[in-house]
């Protein structure tokens, strides 16, 4: 008998108004003639970085490494950093990401992608109110099969509510890729749940 899952804010991502792009935008300009202004930009993604990277890691050392790297190497490049129409949030999240990247191609180890039980709360909503603890150890299992790439996407979607576009320039992809690799974990989880879900 199938569980019944539904996921959440399929279709939700987090918007900054043209407001808050633009304040934004005055503090990177600000920034590339004064580069003690970027630490306002490094105290408000610091923690979602860090978060963002931890995933991958595993490791709250290495983690603290990887997003120093990132802050450092986003600020040496910021001269040559073009608004596209994106957050510069989401430029971040690229340097984050081919950071790790390097890391695991460089030491040749396995990568990581942890998924905790309170992250998979956060994913999916139970029709039956609770989560047994055989749901939920199917549903980490689940994910924990699915390929890096397509979690990354799962993550960025989800976790960090990021826009199709987004994702795309985080991961260095087209929109119609990261569509499809969220499309597939769907697939994976409809092997075992009852999906609710919307495109």
């Amino acid at each position: 008998m199938f569980k019944t899952i539904g996921i959440r804010h399929l279709n939700t991502a987090k918007h900054m108004t043209e407001d808050e792009i633009a304040d934004e935008q005055r503090i990177i300009e600000a920034s590339k003639k004064d580069p003690r202004v970027f630490g306002k930009i490094y105290d408000r993604y610091y923690e979602g970085i860090f978060h963002f990277v931890y995933r991958r890691t595993d490791d709250e050392e290495l983690t603290a490494d990887l997003c120093s790297q990132t802050f450092l190497k986003a600020l040496q490049n910021l001269k040559k950093y073009e608004f596209r129409g994106l957050p510069f949030s989401a430029w971040l999240y690229r340097i984050a990401s081919n950071e790790v990247n390097k890391f695991f191609n460089k030491k040749k180890k396995n990568r990581v992608f942890s998924v905790e039980e309170e992250r998979v709360f956060e994913l999916f909503e139970n029709d039956e109110k609770e989560f047994s603890q055989e749901q939920i150890q199917l549903l980490i299992s689940t994910l924990k099969e699915l390929p890096t790439e397509t979690m990354e996407v799962l993550e960025l979607r989800f976790f960090e509510e990021r826009s199709f576009k987004e994702i795309a320039f985080i991961l260095n992809i087209g929109e119609s890729g990261a569509k499809m690799r969220l499309y597939r974990a769907v697939e994976k989880l409809k092997e075992h749940f009852k999906v609710n879900w919307t495109e």
